[in-house]
């Protein structure tokens, strides 16, 4: 599973991919998010944060997660700004505590045995402090290797903040496809 939690509704979205965790995943998991609640949420919005942790596949070195997070942009006209947790600090990630803590408790002592009992689950978790999550099953074959090219790369409109620019960055929507770097 991938997930993407919001903390001002105190809401969860997770996909539950069934190849590899790969950027691609996590990109179509918020993107999913997405169409389904953040549009409707925030109509107004005209950019997006995200944490995400430092490593894996949303991490900060990799190119394919970043090269989706522009086509996401530039779906969406969203500017997404990215500010990743350094290499090992993920525990103290928000959706960590937020979310898949809650999701975990809820499915403790039952065998996973189908997508169908996962996806139950995880829909079901709730908190007293109102947690509700949601769930789609994400059922693209994701493979692993996928490389961005080098002239993909330099496409990206990204802005490296001046703090921690190897974790910090915003995407913007590409409007002629210059790199900002």
């Amino acid at each position: 599973p991938y997930g993407v939690y919001d903390p001002v509704l105190n809401r969860g979205h997770i996909g539950v991919g069934t190849s590899a965790n790969t950027a691609d995943l996590a990109v179509d998991t918020l993107e999913d998010w997405w169409r389904q609640h953040g549009q409707h949420q925030y109509p107004q919005a005209t950019a997006l944060m995200i944490e995400a942790d430092g490593g894996g596949s949303n991490g900060s070195r990799s190119r394919v997660f970043t090269h989706r997070l522009q086509q996401f942009a530039d779906r969406t006209g969203l500017a997404v700004t990215v500010c990743h947790y350094p290499p090992g600090t993920s525990k103290w990630n928000p959706i960590e505590h937020k979310l898949f803590s809650q999701i975990t408790a809820t499915w403790s002592g039952t065998v996973l045995a189908t997508l169908a009992v996962l996806l139950l689950l995880i829909r079901r978790t709730t908190t007293r402090t109102g947690l509700r999550v949601t769930a789609r099953l994400m059922p693209k074959t994701y493979r692993t290797g996928v490389r961005v090219s080098a002239a993909e790369y330099r496409s990206i409109c990204r802005i490296r903040h001046e703090t921690c620019p190897q974790w910090n960055y915003t995407i913007h929507p590409r409007t002629g496809g210059m790199n900002t770097e």
